[in-house]
């Protein structure tokens, strides 16, 4: 892939700047919400999640599916968009679904959800210095997942302010990840006039 297509996804992907900056908004009131009503019972907690799932993987699908022809490099993308979808609709077919097994569909959810974001970092890297900021949230996201899964018998209170805290981070970089495609977006417009200029002279 030569550096001028790669260029051209990163800048196609910076201008949805917008579907990241959704994707952490999202999750900050998916974790403002859980936060503020801690003692939120199970069925609430499974529909607050699958909704909050449902709309970070269709902004994920969205995503991927606006830079599909950039090919394996937005794979990871894709795949994420089919892992949340997959657990919202996983939560709302089940409603009676038990708090050990919420907790394992959450943990599963989250360290693929990090995997995946890690992985479209690194695909990212060399073209906006923002790429850390989908990196943090992966790791945050993997952290969560293996907490989870390693401690499983923690109480109802504690999971809700781990889940709760954890979407407020994770979503506080998404919305930074997408302010830096916002301003590499812009930089690329004001630069392209002057190579245009330089190439005519």
């Amino acid at each position: 892939m030569t550096p001028e297509f790669t260029n051209l996804n990163v800048s196609r992907l910076a201008a949805r700047w917008w579907a990241p900056v959704m994707r952490g908004a999202a999750a900050i009131a998916f974790g403002i919400l859980s936060l503020a009503m801690p003692g939120i019972s199970l069925f609430a907690l499974v529909i607050l999640w699958g909704a909050y799932a449902l709309v970070d993987g269709a902004l994920a699908l969205a995503m991927a599916a606006r830079v599909a022809h950039a090919g394996r490099s937005w794979g990871w993308l894709l795949f994420e968009g089919i892992v949340g979808v997959a657990t919202a609709i996983l939560t709302f077919a089940w409603p009676g679904i038990t708090a050990m097994v919420l907790l394992a569909v959450i943990a599963v959810w989250a360290v693929l959800t990090g995997i995946a974001e890690i992985a479209a970092a690194i695909r990212l890297r060399r073209q906006i210095t923002g790429e850390w900021l989908l990196a943090t949230s992966g790791v945050l996201s993997i952290v969560l997942g293996l907490l989870m899964l390693f401690f499983p018998g923690a109480g109802a209170l504690a999971v809700v302010w781990m889940i709760g805290a954890y979407a407020i981070g994770f979503g506080a970089l998404l919305v930074g990840l997408g302010l830096r495609l916002r301003r590499f977006g812009r930089s690329r417009e004001r630069t392209a006039p002057s190579r245009g200029a330089t190439t005519s002279a």
